[in-house]
């Protein structure tokens, strides 16, 4: 299916930067799949490069179908799906630009996922699988079912449960997955007044992975050493794609909105 790459894309581009981000995303999706087509006709002289467009399409697929899967999965680890975590599904079809039938196949798999038998670690085993030498892709796939939990307010205990066990088959911390909800939910902080600036400073203490009770040389070091970690040049060296470099400026963006918080509220210099 050659639109899966332009739905990818824009997963991606929903993650790193919101609806313009998925434009972005979709952009990137598209150059996918204008090079899976030109592979797959370019005959037997690029017989290796077709395998390795093979692989893309074999990720692409797994990516896609487990995404909308274990979104339903998840909303229904309660018990039930609400109108709420349904209007969320939704919300994310819409960012991602689906057309009627892309929106049939997405809300297939997502029935899929909220049925009794789900084999939900088989799936994530064969999406593990399929992403086994691109931890960023299993990375992302954990923050957009965290994004879409959020959306859906569906980070109950059972909720919680299931996510867990998402980052335990894609072999995502426990930490990881703290500082993602913490960098999502500064994204959304959008209430006004004192609660919102409480919600802001305690948000950052989690980005940076301290507590009220780190000192200031703490506070920096704990910035540092994240924006050395998570720098998009070293993580395009150790094999993140160039076309999830924005997902990367996007994380250094937070982490240093985030020490910028601290550091105004402690009136560090």
């Amino acid at each position: 299916m050659i639109w899966q790459g332009k739905a990818l894309g824009a997963l991606i581009g929903v993650v790193a930067a919101g609806p313009l981000g998925a434009l972005f995303g979709t952009f990137i999706g598209h150059l996918f799949d204008a090079q899976s087509q030109s592979t797959l006709q370019g005959g037997a002289h690029a017989q290796s490069s077709a395998g390795e467009t093979a692989s893309a399409a074999q990720v692409q697929e797994a990516f896609f179908r487990a995404t909308f899967q274990v979104m339903g999965h998840l909303a229904k680890a309660d018990g039930r799906v609400s109108e709420q975590e349904i209007r969320a599904a939704r919300a994310m079809m819409a960012e991602l630009r689906l057309g009627e039938r892309e929106v049939r196949f997405a809300i297939d798999l997502y029935t899929q996922g909220k049925g009794p038998d789900y084999p939900l670690e088989r799936s994530l085993s064969g999406l593990y699988e399929a992403c086994r030498n691109r931890p960023d892709l299993c990375r992302m796939f954990v923050q957009i079912q965290l994004q879409a939990a959020l959306w859906g307010g569906s980070l109950d205990k059972a909720g919680r449960g299931v996510l867990a066990r998402v980052c335990a088959a894609l072999a995502v911390s426990a930490y990881e997955l703290v500082q993602m909800e913490a960098l999502l939910r500064m994204q959304q902080t959008r209430r006004a007044g004192a609660q919102a600036a409480v919600d802001r400073l305690a948000a950052a203490y989690q980005v940076l992975g301290l507590d009220r009770g780190a000192s200031d040389v703490e506070i920096t070091k704990a910035y540092r050493r994240l924006m050395s970690r998570n720098h998009p040049d070293k993580l395009v060296a150790k094999g993140l794609p160039e076309s999830m470099m924005k997902l990367a400026q996007e994380k250094t963006r937070q982490i240093r909105a985030a020490y910028e918080v601290l550091r105004a509220a402690r009136g560090m210099r």
